[in-house]
């Protein structure tokens, strides 16, 4: 990686530098690095360190299942076992006078239904408590020009004034195509039942001074 330690102004500094072009440490999802780095910063950095505080906000914004995944930490889950409620033991009987031959079964099936009811009722707690998985995308889009004189800043500018729900826009960068012409490069993460890819692309198509076309690079379910 190329940054030092990112508790010190200058590792920090580092780091800005390497998410300028870079949505996450490794790769293109979040993964074990990412949380380290979180981690290791313990806080929201600085505004003047623009590149890390956006990546900080945006793997704040991950529940905390989410980024136990990405260690490699198991989720929590419901128990295996059910929970079981002791019976109390009846007395011997002294002699077979004091055998109780009529009526038990009646009582047995009571005590087994409330057994039932109470295994039913701590199965549901403990599912209820269960944390609700937010089903999420990260996609990196490729989004092409007219000709070499387009305004690439202001393409990129007007592409991040789009706003939708469980939209978050990511790192971008300009990559070379030919004859002196660049596509811009932007990477954005997306909550799959909140966010239409194809609607995403018909929004950017709309700056038509602008964007010629808009193409998927890569797509992957976080």
């Amino acid at each position: 990686m190329a940054f030092g330690d990112v508790t010190t102004p200058q590792g920090l500094k580092e780091l800005n530098a390497f998410l300028a072009d870079n949505s996450y440490i490794s790769g293109y999802t979040p993964s074990k690095a990412d949380l380290s780095v979180f981690d290791a910063l313990g806080k929201a950095p600085s505004a003047d360190n623009v590149n890390v505080a956006r990546w900080y906000r945006h793997i704040a914004s991950f529940e905390a299942v989410e980024r136990a995944a990405w260690s490699g930490t198991p989720l929590p889950q419901l128990a295996g076992g059910k929970p079981t409620v002791a019976v109390a033991a009846k007395p011997a009987a002294d002699d077979d006078d004091d055998v109780d031959l009529f009526g038990s079964d009646d009582e047995e099936d009571e005590e087994a239904e409330r057994i039932k009811q109470e295994r039913v009722a701590a199965y549901a707690a403990k599912k209820s408590k269960k944390p609700a998985l937010i089903a999420k995308s990260s996609v990196l889009l490729d989004v092409k020009p007219w000709d070499d004189e387009t305004d690439m800043k202001e393409m990129e500018k007007n592409v991040r004034t789009i706003e939708m729900d469980g939209l978050l826009w990511g790192a971008s960068k300009l990559v070379p195509v030919g004859y002196g012409i660049n596509k811009l490069q932007i990477m954005c993460v997306i909550e799959d039942d909140k966010v239409s890819i194809d609607l995403l692309q018909e929004k950017i198509e709309e700056f038509e001074d602008f964007v010629q076309s808009v193409d998927i690079a890569a797509f992957n379910k976080i």
